[in-house]
């Protein structure tokens, strides 16, 4: 069954962009948070915002980036975008998966670690080596992740490499 009417295109459309735009304004959020927890805080503070990143992870960027994949699949099968159509496209979806794995398996343990080292701890928990692993991993990861979807709306937008098998033509003038 393939999508013909605009409408049914542009919810599908919409769908996306609105679940790109909570995985990447989440992801940004949770880096600037993990980021710039620095000296002065108290254990209570440092917490809060263990916390906070936790829950941004939990209900924003998780349901922002299965979002983005299921409508992104639902795009490419129910309408004539095709999966390997355009090479963009299929990069974009080896993309999103990749990025999706990487939030589970490496960046979503870390993020969820550290909650737990400081609420155990308190204040001295931003001194242990446990946490600073899990806080430079997220860090480093969330720096990559970050510049992974960046490079993807970029692509999205830019539309590069042309249609799959067609010969592009400079134009003269």
């Amino acid at each position: 069954m393939k999508i013909k009417g605009k409408t049914g295109r542009g919810i599908l459309k919409i769908t996306h962009i609105f679940f790109s735009s909570l995985w990447v304004g989440g992801a940004i959020a949770v880096y600037l948070m993990t980021l710039f927890l620095g000296p002065g805080v108290t254990g209570e503070e440092a917490y809060g915002y263990a916390l906070a990143a936790k829950f941004v992870d939990d209900l924003v960027i998780v349901p922002g980036a299965l979002g983005s994949l299921v409508s992104g699949v639902l795009i490419c099968s129910l309408t004539g975008w095709g999966f390997f159509k355009h090479p963009f496209v299929a990069v974009k979806l080896v993309l999103t998966v990749l990025l999706v794995l990487s939030g589970v398996f490496f960046l979503g343990p870390h993020l969820n670690a550290q909650p737990e080292l400081i609420a155990g701890a308190g204040l001295p928990a931003l001194e242990d080596d446990a946490y600073r692993t899990h806080r430079f991993s997220s860090i480093l990861g969330g720096s990559l992740q970050i510049l992974a979807l960046l490079f993807t709306l970029s692509i999205s937008t830019l539309k590069p490499w042309g249609k799959k098998g067609a010969k592009t033509e400079k134009k003269e003038g």
